[in-house]
């Protein structure tokens, strides 16, 4: 019992008490940094979700992109604050926190070295979604191979393409990304007609019927302008080449060309112009006369002879 009160005389006090007060206002300063980290990121979240619906017309997949990095740079602050204060508070209660940072930073080096390219790949897919450089329902071709962009994550991006099957590509190995449905898309088509054709009338109308397709209810609001024909584009082996585009809704330009070929293909029928085929001329040239052709006599005709001699 003596050895105790000697103890509790020999305690502090006023220092524990000014220690526990220096906690307790640091851990009032961790909670309100939280909840001012919060009231920010709350307004960015807003900020940034109605410019994205302003310039992408209200897309959905827009705001979920704003919410996710929003989100993971929430969570990447409150930790931060929180190591910090924990930090702090190990201090005030006298615990020599050197040795601790250092072991820390050992860990670190080593868990950098040994999941380098985890690291890597999150660090790519944190900028490609800052970037806003792909998003979900977007076709794109990454490293070669062209799909349907059905999940963006931190470490990975995953394709569909029209076979149906799967690509999933670590976001640190994308050295190639084309995106071909961001903000509008087009279908460039070719159209072989035949040499004896008057390539202006043909011109003409492949325009007359670009015209009447955007007129059409069904298929006119995915357009988002006239058709463009540039002319004539090349002088293949047996065909004219006609180059042109069509400018579309994002992911509708094959469903607009398709609908468009088919019906230049009845213009062109019903307007007698010919879409060639290969094929080749043998020319023999006008010096050259038709040689004459005699047929042989047959071999059973000679034996018949001889036998009747």
């Amino acid at each position: 019992m003596k050895q105790l009160t000697d103890y509790i005389n020999q305690v502090q006090w006023q220092n524990i008490a000014v220690s526990s007060l220096r906690i307790l206002f640091i851990l009032v300063a961790i909670w309100t940094a939280s909840a001012i980290l919060k009231l920010l990121m709350r307004r960015l979240n807003l900020s940034l979700t109605r410019s994205a619906e302003s310039a992408d017309q209200h897309d959905t997949e827009s705001a979920k992109r704003v919410d996710t990095l929003v989100r993971l740079l929430c969570q990447i602050l409150h930790i931060i604050i929180w190591v910090v204060g924990l930090l702090i508070i190990l201090k005030e209660l006298g615990i020599d926190i050197a040795p601790i940072l250092a072991s820390a930073g050992i860990v670190g080096l080593a868990v950098g070295f040994g999941a380098q390219n985890l690291v890597r790949d999150v660090i790519s897919g944190f900028f490609m979604i800052l970037e806003n450089q792909v998003r979900v329902g977007d076709v794109a071709i990454i490293n070669g191979t062209g799909g349907l962009v059905e999940r963006i994550n931190l470490r990975t991006i995953v394709l569909r393409d029209l076979a149906g099957v799967v690509h999933v590509f670590p976001n640190g190995t994308i050295s190639t990304l084309a995106n071909m449905t961001r903000e509008w898309s087009a279908y460039v088509f070719e159209i072989g007609i035949a040499y004896k054709e008057d390539t202006d009338r043909v011109i003409a109308l492949m325009k007359a019927v670009g015209t009447r397709l955007r007129a059409d209810p069904a298929i006119g609001p995915f357009m988002l302008g006239d058709i463009e024909v540039f002319g004539v584009d090349k002088l293949d082996d047996s065909a004219v080449i006609i180059k042109g585009r069509l400018r579309t809704q994002p992911i509708k330009q094959w469903d607009v060309g398709r609908e468009y070929l088919r019906r230049v293909k009845q213009a062109f029928d019903a307007a007698d112009i010919e879409i060639p085929f290969p094929h080749r001329t043998l020319y023999f040239g006008d010096k050259n006369p038709p040689f004459p052709a005699q047929l042989m006599p047959q071999a059973n005709s000679t034996r018949d002879n001889v036998t009747t001699e």
